[in-house]
């Protein structure tokens, strides 16, 4: 174990998904193509958001920001992870550890709130259409895609600067696949009220703010919805938010089950099955989800494989 003359951890060991060597192997083929879709789907729509002249509204901003904040999700945490499987002792440094939960806390809490500003798009979209270019302008996407971002980053180095406040002397081995506030705090030998405490208000006020923002304006969406007269109408209306519905319920359910279950329930291992869903599968399933039942997106990619100089020159 490698310890200061202080004996302070100078590194980690990382557990890993599973300690079974003869899954190693099959584990690493599984994630890579987890983590291959993932960079293709959502470059995919970063692509096409970025270049299609129909995809310029702000639907489709959120959606290339959501996209850009699942692959750096994804990218803080595959990469090592994949690496991981072909070593016995699976290290990462004391403040390469920092760094990843930095990073992971960055693009998590970013998740969140893009969420939020996605489903206040959509209701806006729905509930107030004629005011909706007014409302939703370039700028105020601008606005809130800057905070959601400013404070996603100051919210991973206060939590982040908590975690690595504490002292870890002799134990270094953290049973998870990437460096977590909840397994990194169970190895300290000094006091974890402070930063279990920042952690856990930090967590709850961002779930709490964050789906009050969906809940109010998916109740309202719902209410617009069953106004409208005709069965056409209520469908259309449906379709343009029942893609953001779908990765809101998987998104939020995941983090709900993993952040707010019982203390006395809380198990490691379940929190690892879990992070795996957050961090590499929702990532891998969301530019799916938008695509796949959208026919916004399926026609723009139509167009950019059949002529990809005219779609570039329409910008």
């Amino acid at each position: 174990m490698a310890l200061d003359n202080l004996t302070r951890v100078t590194e980690f060991i990382l557990m890993g998904v599973s300690h079974r060597p003869e899954l190693q192997i099959p584990l690493f083929f599984v994630f890579l193509m987890i983590y291959g879709l993932t960079v293709a789907g959502n470059l995919g729509i970063i692509t096409l958001t970025s270049v299609d002249s129909r995809l310029q509204t702000p639907m489709y901003f959120f959606l290339r920001h959501l996209a850009i904040i699942n692959l750096g999700n994804s990218t803080v945490i595959a990469p090592k992870m994949l690496v991981n499987f072909w070593l016995k002792k699976k290290t990462i440094s004391y403040y390469g550890c920092a760094a990843q939960l930095g990073g992971f806390l960055v693009f998590i809490v970013a998740e969140i709130f893009m969420l939020a500003a996605m489903a206040y798009d959509r209701y806006v979209a729905i509930c107030n259409p004629l005011l909706y270019m007014m409302v939703v302008s370039r700028q105020i996407c601008l606005l809130l895609v800057s905070l959601t971002y400013l404070y996603s980053l100051t919210t991973a180095l206060t939590v982040s600067s908590c975690v690595f406040s504490v002292s870890y002397c002799s134990s270094n081995v953290i049973n998870h696949f990437y460096c977590d506030n909840v397994p990194l705090l169970a190895l300290s030998c000094s006091d974890t009220y402070i930063p279990e405490t920042a952690v856990f208000t930090f967590s709850g006020t961002n779930l709490f703010f964050s789906m009050i923002i969906v809940l109010v304006s998916y109740f309202n969406i719902v209410l617009a919805i069953l106004r409208i007269q005709s069965s056409e109408g209520r469908q259309k209306a449906f379709s343009t938010c029942a893609s953001h519905m779908m990765a809101v319920t998987v998104f939020y359910g995941t983090l709900l089950f993993m952040y707010l279950q019982p203390r006395t329930n809380h198990s490691l291992d379940t929190d690892k099955m879990a992070s795996v869903f957050y961090t590499l599968v929702i990532p891998m399933l969301n530019p799916l989800i938008y695509s796949l039942r959208n026919k916004d997106v399926k026609d723009a990619l139509k167009r950019l494989l059949h002529n990809p100089c005219q779609s570039i020159k329409q910008m």
